[in-house]
């Protein structure tokens, strides 16, 4: 990375100013502007998320929005309502009210001296949600937006449910928005208030992993802030940018496929960071991309970003498995539209422990309907998916899958014959499955892996069923036990290359804790091969993929300067008791102490995670999450912890959570829950 510090306009920053929403409330905004903005006025760059622009967030947007600022933008990084230093209590993410504010901060920054009337918005994660949420309501200063890392589709392709199946990171994304909702906004910036303040949010934020457990199925809870339910109500560009490490790619392909204005795709290798601190690597220069972004349709300049392919994507070579890498090898590629005539779509059928890659009809054909198909029946152990790693790789590393051999064990596999010559495939790869079951509840986990000539299996992409949502998430309906159906089961999006030598492994278990929650019990699913499909999206080479521009190595404004204090410790454990047959998956990230220097706050951030299960009983799963937060200067010291436990029956999930608040090392708030909440053919 490098640090520039030098740039073509001098800078200015405002530490805060608030604005004032349309009912009264204020929100906090830190401001990075051109000392010339006030007599020249610029474009603006709004940054709009719930992670306190104050302190946890300070050292990103320091090296982001000055750069930009530098080269001519007016940035502006808001606190939404609820969080930080702005007024009120957040309740549930991308809330109406939240769009709304959205709209108001983008009028009020139109409206400034320094801005010259055009706005855009980036994100990434909360804040690319939001990006298009709020271009959704087409605030007419809202020119164009960046959305990286997010979804459109809020229940189908969010951290809460996949392919139906509850998801082990809505517990971990529940526990993390418990500590962040129970902060208090900074003294220094809020003054007297913040004591009142801090008490409003303990009291009213409330228990957010309850009310994602009470929507178990898809429902207006869900789409009414689902982009993907009104593509057409957005009016200003859109580039859409994730990564393959990260859980929200699928959106890039899904927003080039149904928007109508013009737009952009970039995919690289990375986990959920920004371009520029992409791990894995390699990284690119991300901030000077989005400024021809920004430079094209805030400044009019005709720098050439819309003649080149609609979208990029970075095709990742063979590597061994490993759940940490720095750098993933491959090669950038091109296509000038999505859904691309280039991605031809192949159907190849299985066979008892093949995919047959000779066996290439179009999607649609089914040529083996006539046949009497192989039985094959599969009942997983509970401990297949202790190495599938994080549903969305957070760069807290080591979480990538391991090994896929370790989990083929004790799945259903699939294996082609040895590769003549490479494949390269780019797209959404999907397994066509005929399949009955004997109990009414079941999933489905599937995994495409890269096999070795040496065995090693490197899982490169997967996909889950939740067997009751095979024909809709909104109207899930059990299984009628022996009864044969043909399921669907879609896998993440991929650009992925095998060389020859290496196979293709399709793995199927009726099981993947702790990435997803298990069903209520064991269930034997019988799978009919010759009645199956992989279906791949082949990508053939282009000529011009050669001559891609460059990216440009990563740069970006200077580091805040901090002060560590104690190391932090980041650990995936897995645990085996072999008396008691408890298996314990745990997950540390714990940021250690440091001191922001300019400000003089000194913070500890640690999140830990624990999911458990017994032998091969079902219903004992268990995720258990604790999280400390420690702010503290001069004579302010706040601390916060939460603790939060998920359990089940067959017929619930129970939840038991516990916030405690401190002030000088006194107790100043307690509350424990505890719910029970019926499951949903979950």
């Amino acid at each position: 990375m490098e640090f520039i510090d030098s740039y073509p306009y001098k800078i200015r920053e405002i530490e805060n100013t608030f604005i004032t929403m349309r009912d009264g409330a204020r929100l906090a905004a830190r401001i990075w502007l051109p000392e010339v903005a006030e007599q020249e006025p610029m474009p603006a760059i709004m940054e709009y998320i719930p992670y306190r622009k104050r302190d946890l967030t300070r050292g990103r947007d320091a090296t982001n929005h000055a750069y930009m600022a530098g080269h001519g933008y007016v940035c502006v990084r808001v606190d939404m309502r609820g969080s930080g230093d702005s007024d009120g209590v957040l309740t549930d993410e991308y809330t109406q009210q939240e769009q709304e504010d959205g709209v108001d901060a983008i009028n009020w920054i139109a409206k400034q001296p320094w801005c010259n009337g055009k706005v855009g918005m980036m994100g990434i994660s909360w804040g690319g949600f939001n990006s298009l949420q709020v271009a959704a309501k087409q605030p007419e200063a809202l020119k164009a937006i960046i959305s990286l890392c997010s979804s459109d589709d809020l229940y189908s392709d969010n951290m809460h449910y996949m392919g139906g199946c509850l998801l082990g990171d809505n517990l971990s994304e529940a526990t993390v928005m418990f500590a962040f909702n129970t902060l208090p906004p900074d003294p220094e910036i809020v003054g007297d208030r913040w004591r009142d303040m801090w008490f409003e949010r303990l009291k009213g934020s409330g228990l957010w992993l309850e009310q994602w457990l009470e929507h178990q199925r898809r429902s207006e809870y869900w789409t009414t802030s689902s982009i993907c339910e009104y593509y057409s109500d957005i009016k200003c560009p859109v580039y859409a940018i994730g990564g393959w490490a990260d859980g929200f790619t699928n959106t890039v392909f899904r927003l080039l496929e149904h928007l109508d204005v013009p737009r952009k795709g970039l995919i690289g290798p990375w986990g959920h960071k920004y371009p520029h601190q992409g791990i894995p690597g390699p990284a690119i220069g991300f901030l000077q991309e989005a400024l021809r972004w920004w430079d094209y349709w805030l400044k009019d300049k005709d720098n050439g970003i819309m003649d080149e392919p609609s979208l990029r994507a970075w095709l990742q070579d063979s590597v061994p498995p490993d759940t940490s890498y720095e750098e993933r090898p491959g090669r950038w590629i091109g296509e000038p539209g999505w859904p691309s005539t280039n991605i031809a779509h192949r159907r190849h059928r299985l066979g008892p422990y093949t995919v047959d890659l000779g066996s290439q009809e179009e999607v649609g054909e089914r040529p083996e309907d006539e046949l009497e198909a192989t039985e094959m029946g599969l009942r997983s152990p509970v401990s297949v998916g202790m190495f599938a790693g994080k549903w969305c790789s957070y760069a807290a590393t080591p979480d990538l899958p391991g090994d896929q051999r370790e989990e083929d064990g004790g799945s259903l596999v699939f294996t082609s014959r040895t590769l003549d010559e490479p494949l390269e495939i780019f797209g959404t790869p999907s397994l066509e499955l005929e399949l009955s079951a004997d109990k009414p509840q079941g999933m489905v986990a599937v995994r495409l892996s890269d096999v070795a000539p040496d065995g090693k299996a490197t899982r490169v992409t997967y996909g889950l069923l939740n067997l009751s949502h095979r024909d809709s998430d909104a109207h899930p309906e059990p299984l009628e036990p022996g009864r044969h159906y043909r399921v669907q089961v879609p896998l993440n999006g991929i650009a992925q290359n095998f060389p020859a030598g290496h196979q293709l492994r399709v793995s199927v278990s009726t099981s993947y804790w702790p990435l997803a929650w298990l069903p209520p019990e064991p269930v034997q699913v019988n799978i009919y091969p010759e009645k199956s499909a992989l279906h791949l999206p082949v990508r053939s080479p282009r000529e011009d993929d050669v001559s891609l521009p460059d990216f440009g190595a990563p740069e970006c404004a200077e580091p805040l300067k901090t002060t560590s204090l104690a190391p932090s410790e980041h650990n995936w454990l897995l645990h085996r008791d072999l008396a008691s047959k408890e298996s314990v998956m745990e997950v540390v990230n714990d940021q250690g102490n440091f001191r922001i220097d300019d400000i003089g706050t000194e913070i500890h951030r640690s999140n830990r995670e624990w999911y458990s299960v017994v032998d091969d009983e079902f219903t004992s799963a268990r995720g258990e999450t604790y999280t400390e937060r420690v702010f503290k200067r001069d004579d302010w010291n706040v601390e916060i912890y939460t603790r939060t436990v998920l359990t089940c029956d067959s017929e619930q999930f129970h939840i038991h959570a516990q916030l405690d608040a401190y002030e000088d090392d006194y107790r100043v708030y307690s509350q424990n829950w505890e719910r029970s909440i019926p499951r949903d053919n979950i």
